[in-house]
């Protein structure tokens, strides 16, 4: 989908993201209900095991980091962590205020994960909390070649998104809050701003997991799809084909 604003132009939603950086773990957590930690546990416990017992993860749309304690709980003899994110804020927001300590074993690449795949080096997995939704369709089936790109031949993914939840009786209520209580609130307690409010329109507009999905199927990946709390979020999981 193409707006005025074009909300999936790369400079549109690294300001978007720029601006909430500093806020973004506190806001993201209480708008959610804590949900967003809970889905984003699932999603990395639902990684297919990587072949490897040291393996390199990439993670795309990294954001503050906040995979990566669960990351290295999981992995405990994890080599790399390759995180991606177009946001210098987020980036900024990762490394100063949460993870100084761990950069030893954390390489950030502040970048479009759509540019020029980043370290030409195949990693073992690659996993992606709440950064899907701000690309289009045709970005979408982008990344999901960028990734069969980056990944060694069976290495694994997993990708979790806030989505809009279809046939539940509460859906309505749901988005209604996502696009207009939570722009409501933003605007009287963060000084007006409105970036936040753009995380609703962006579940809107993504719908869900499933187009996302195809598109990895199309570039040899075993897929399975996810559900959570009556599709408010949805996920996918995937292992490529070893030739």
């Amino acid at each position: 989908m193409q707006t005025e604003r074009d909300i999936y132009d790369p400079a549109f939603v690294k300001g978007v993201f720029d601006r909430c950086s500093t806020g973004y773990r506190w806001w993201s957590q209480i708008a959610s209900f804590g949900f967003v930690w809970i889905w984003r546990r699932q999603c990395i416990n639902r990684l297919p095991p990587p072949a490897s017992d040291t393996p390199v993860i990439a993670d795309l749309m990294a954001g503050t980091g906040e995979t990566w304690p669960y990351l290295l709980k999981r992995y405990p003899r994890l080599s790399k962590i390759h995180a991606i994110d177009i946001s210098s804020g987020m980036v900024k927001s990762a490394i100063d205020r949460l993870h100084a300590l761990r950069t030893d074993r954390i390489e950030v690449f502040e970048q479009n994960v759509l540019d020029k795949y980043y370290a030409g080096v195949p990693v073992d997995a690659v996993i992606c909390s709440f950064g899907l939704k701000t690309f289009n369709q045709e970005q979408q089936n982008l990344i999901a070649k960028k990734v069969a790109a980056m990944v060694k031949p069976g290495g694994v993914l997993s990708f979790v998104e806030a989505s809009e939840p279809k046939g539940w009786l509460l859906a309505p209520i749901y988005m209604a809050y996502l696009r207009t209580i939570l722009p409501a609130i933003e605007g009287t307690f963060l000084k007006g701003a409105q970036d936040f409010a753009m995380l609703g329109i962006y579940a809107k507009e993504f719908q869900n997991c499933g187009h996302f999905a195809d598109c990895l199927e199309r570039c040899g990946f075993i897929v399975e799809c996810q559900t959570y709390f009556f599709g408010c979020a949805t996920g996918v999981t995937a292992r490529k084909l070893a030739r």
